[in-house]
C-alpha cells in the first residue's frame, strides 16, 4: 500500500466499511479452517475471491498481494527434494541418523530437533523440513514407532531455529534489509535466545514423549546392521542431486550478496535437477519423467498460500494492519520497555493468526516513525529485536502460522499421519507462549 491511500467505502459492496468487511472475511475463513470441514486450499481461494467480489480487492491487487517468491521457493524445493529422494539419499541419511544414536527413539528425537534447528538457521525453514521430514518417516518406519511427536517437534524447531540468523526467516530478512543489519548482528543478538529455547523445548518433549517411546532390541539391532550404502539406488543420480542441492544451499547463503530472491534460486535448482534427471532419455521417457516430477509438488499447499496471501493483503489494503501498528505507538507512551513488551507479545499473537511477513512489513515503517521520539535507532534496537523474536516465535502458534507448519502437515497427511488444526493447538499455544517468555528474559 502506498502512503495512506486505502480502499474507500465507495469501492466496497453496499458502501460498507472496508476494514470491517476485510476483517469479517478473514475471521470467517479462519473459523472454517478451524473446523477442517473443507479443504484448506478451497477455503483460502473462496476467501480471496470474496475479497474481490466485495470490492476490497481487485483481481490486480489480489495478485499483487501474493508472495510469488514464497510460492517459487515451495515449488522449487519440492521438486529438488523429490528428485533427490529417488536416488536413495534420504534412506541413507535415515539409516545413518538412526545408527548415530544407536537406534534409540529417545536420542533420535533430540538429534532430529537439533539438526532441524541448525539447518533452519542457515536455510529457509521450508527447505529444512522438506529435507528432514522424509528422513523422519524413514527412521520411524524402520523402528515401528509413531512419527507424530517427531514431526510436531520439528515444526517448532524449524521456526525457533530460523530466528537465529539474518537468512533463517523472512521477517529477519525484511528487518536486516530495512535497518542495514549484518549476519553477525542477528547471530550475536538472537542465537543465545534460540539456543536456550531449543534446549528447554527438547527437554519438555523428552519428558512428554521421548522417555515413553520404545522399540525392541531386535529392531534396533536390525537397524544397526543395515549397510547404508545399499540404500543408494542410483549413484549417478545421487551425485547429480548432491551437486544441485549444495548449489541451492550455497545460493541461499549467498542470496543477500547476489541480490537474487530465494524463489529464483530454488526454481533454478529445480530446473537443473530436472534437466540432469531426464538427460539422455528418449523423448517419450523424458516427457513422462517430467510429468512425473510435477506430481511431486503439493499443489494443495501452493494454492492455499496463494489464497491466504490475497486474504491477508485485503487487511493491508484496507488499513487494518496499519491501524494495529499505530495502536502500539499510542500504548507505549515513549517507553522503550513498554514498546518491547507490546511489540513482542502482540506480534507473537498476531503472527499466530496471520502470516508474519505482511505484518512485519507494515510494522517496519511504523516503528521507524517512532525512533525520533524514542531516542533514535540505537535506543530503539531492543524493540526491533523484539519484533523479530515475537513474529518468528509466533510462527509456532498455529498450524497455518508459518509455511513450514503447513508443509509438514501436508506431508504428514500424505503419509497417513494427519496433524489436525485443533490437535496442533494443544502444543502450539503453550510452546509459543513459553518461547516468548524465555525471549522476554533477554530484555530484563
Amino acid at each position: 500500500m502506498h502512503g495512506a491511500e486505502f480502499v474507500s467505502p465507495e469501492a466496497v459492496i453496499f458502501g460498507w466499511n472496508p476494514m470491517v468487511v476485510a476483517s469479517v472475511i478473514l475471521i470467517i475463513s479462519y473459523i472454517i479452517l478451524f473446523t477442517e470441514k473443507i479443504n484448506r486450499a478451497v477455503v483460502a481461494l473462496i476467501g480471496a475471491c470474496v475479497m474481490i467480489f466485495c470490492g476490497v480487492l481487485t483481481q490486480s491487487t489480489a495478485i499483487q498481494g501474493i508472495d510469488f517468491n514464497t510460492l517459487a521457493l515451495l515449488i522449487g524445493m519440492m521438486i529438488v527434494v523429490g528428485i533427490c529422494e529417488k536416488s536413495g539419499m534420504f534412506q541413507y541419511v535415515a539409516i545413518w541418523g538412526a545408527q548415530q544414536v544407536k537406534a534409540s527413539p529417545r536420542g533420535l528425537m533430540a538429534v532430529l530437533a537439533l539438526v532441524t534447528a541448525v539447518f533452519s538457521a542457515f536455510l529457509d525453514n521450508v527447505t529444512t523440513v522438506l529435507l528432514i521430514v522424509p528422513v523422519t518417516f524413514q527412521i520411524t518406519r524402520k523402528l515401528r514407532i509413531n512419527p507424530y511427536p517427531y514431526l510436531i517437534l520439528e515444526i517448532f524447531a524449524s521456526n525457533i531455529g530460523g530466528t537465529a540468523t539474518l537468512i533463517g526467516d523472512p521477517p529477519n530478512i525484511l528487518l536486516g534489509s530495512a535497518l542495514n543489519l549484518s549476519f553477525m548482528d542477528f547471530l550475536y543478538e538472537l542465537t543465545p535466545v534460540v539456543t536456550v529455547t531449543m534446549l528447554v523445548l527438547i527437554g519438555v518433549f523428552d519428558f512428554a514423549y521421548g522417555r515413553h517411546m520404545k522399540t525392541d532390541m531386535k529392531r534396533r539391532a536390525e537397524v544397526m546392521r543395515i549397510d547404508k550404502r545399499q540404500s543408494i539406488t542410483d549413484k549417478v543420480l545421487l551425485t547429480k542431486c548432491l551437486v544441485v542441492l549444495f548449489g541451492v544451499i550455497l545460493g541461499f547463503i549467498c542470496a543477500e550478496h547476489l541480490h537474487i530472491a530465494n524463489g529464483t534460486i530454488a526454481l533454478f535448482g529445480a530446473t537443473i535437477a530436472m534437466l540432469l534427471y531426464t538427460w539422455g532419455n528418449r523423448h517419450d521417457e523424458r516427457e513422462a519423467k517430467t510429468a512425473e516430477i510435477f506430481t511431486l509438488v503439493d499443489w494443495t499447499t501452493i494454492f492455499f498460500f496463494a489464497g491466504l496471501f490475497a486474504i491477508v493483503y485485503g487487511l493491508e489494503e484496507t488499513g487494518v494492519l496499519l491501524l494495529l501498528g499505530n495502536k502500539f505507538v499510542e500504548l507505549t507512551d515513549g517507553s522503550i520497555d513498554k514498546a518491547v513488551f507490546l511489540v513482542m507479545w502482540v506480534s507473537a499473537f498476531v503472527s499466530t493468526a496471520i502470516d508474519n511477513i505482511p505484518f512485519v512489513a507494515t510494522m517496519i515503517p511504523v516503528l521507524k516513525s517512532m525512533e525520533p521520539g524514542m531516542g533514535g535507532r540505537e535506543a530503539m534496537m531492543p524493540v526491533w529485536w523484539a519484533l523479530s523474536l515475537g513474529s518468528c516465535f509466533g510462527g509456532n502458534g498455529s498450524l497455518i502460522a508459518a509455511s513450514a507448519n503447513v508443509i509438514v502437515a501436508g506431508m504428514a497427511q500424505r503419509e497417513g499421519t494427519p496433524i489436525s488444526f485443533i490437535g496442533f493447538l494443544k502444543w502450539s499455544i503453550p510452546v509459543m507462549i513459553g518461547s516468548v517468555l524465555i525471549a522476554s528474559l533477554k530484555f530484563m
